[in-house]
């Protein structure tokens, strides 16, 4: 397993059972063996699968289903 599939796992168990004093950038940084390239890197290939994810389900819902709401690709500032 790989240190950001680790990271995933992690993450999850820490947002549910540890205090707030994690910092989930360190956490990151330290799952890529220190490599913030590496990391950066892993999070954009985490947004492109998440941004599939959310086409599919768009194409998969009915209009009727979602009361005319559509998913938006990209966050707004």
């Amino acid at each position: 397993m790989s240190a950001a599939e680790q990271l995933r796992l992690d993450v999850g168990a820490e947002r549910l059972s540890v205090s707030r004093d994690i910092d989930l950038v360190d956490s990151m940084i330290a799952a890529c063996g220190g490599d913030a390239r590496r990391a950066v890197r892993e999070l954009m290939l985490d947004a492109d699968f998440l941004r599939d994810q959310l086409a599919t389900a768009a194409v998969l819902m009915s209009r009727g289903y979602s009361r005319g709401w559509r998913p938006k690709y990209e966050r707004l500032t």
